[in-house]
């Protein structure tokens, strides 16, 4: 059964969704049964490779005087998690290469642990994550070799799986992330708890049983 989550490494709730997917798979007795597929979303497509602002200042424009409420509680859920989300360090680029650098590590069977090494980069050590050197040695950190990721980020390799997962999302009608996509069922979202997360993969799992 194929898990489609969706997500950009600019937000911290996908970093809270993650460790939740994983703590959900952790107890499942079929979990060899489940494709677990990462989907690019990018929430700035158009956002700068030079990192300005801070998460936390952006904040402050979307939200107003609900800002440190808001951050205080992502501060918090991530605690939870074991994550320590610096909104001050972390600072929005645009994540295109990004994108790309972990689709480069889904085609070595290591899609999990970039994802998880790019979202701790940006939001607990607040590097750049456009920035091509920090990509390569995050892409190293992985297990991916440097001549690859290198040449990978020097050309357009993988551009067309980025725009191709964004075109699947707005065929599905995901509009924020991280979401999950259960064998192309209706979305839900990632930030659940993993007891919910977990019933929710049993029974598409009971569903394919059934149909197939």
């Amino acid at each position: 059964m194929r898990v489609e989550i969706y997500v950009d490494v600019l937000c911290p709730w996908c970093y809270i969704g993650r460790r939740r997917v994983a703590a959900a798979l952790a107890d499942m007795a079929e979990r060899d049964r489940l494709e677990i597929v990462w989907r690019s979303f990018e929430l700035a497509p158009d956002a700068s490779r030079t990192p300005g602002q801070s998460a936390a200042e952006a904040l402050v424009e979307w939200w107003g005087e609900q800002a440190p409420a808001r951050a205080a509680r992502i501060r918090a859920v991530g605690a939870a998690e074991g994550l320590d989300l610096d909104l001050h360090a972390a600072r929005p680029v645009n994540t295109f290469d990004a994108h790309r650098l972990s689709h480069l590590a889904a085609r070595h069977g290591l899609a999990d642990q970039a994802m998880e090494r790019l979202f701790r980069a940006y939001h607990t050590e607040g590097r750049n994550v456009a920035d091509h050197t920090v990509l390569e040695h995050l892409g190293v950190e992985t297990g991916l070799d440097a001549d690859e990721v290198r040449e990978m980020l020097a050309g357009d390799a993988y551009a067309a799986e980025v725009r191709a997962d964004e075109r699947r999302a707005a065929e599905l009608g995901v509009t924020g992330v991280p979401t999950l996509v259960i064998d192309g069922a209706p979305r839900f979202s990632g930030v659940q708890p993993p007891a919910v997360l977990r019933e929710l993969l049993e029974r598409g799992l009971a569903r394919e049983t059934v149909s197939g």
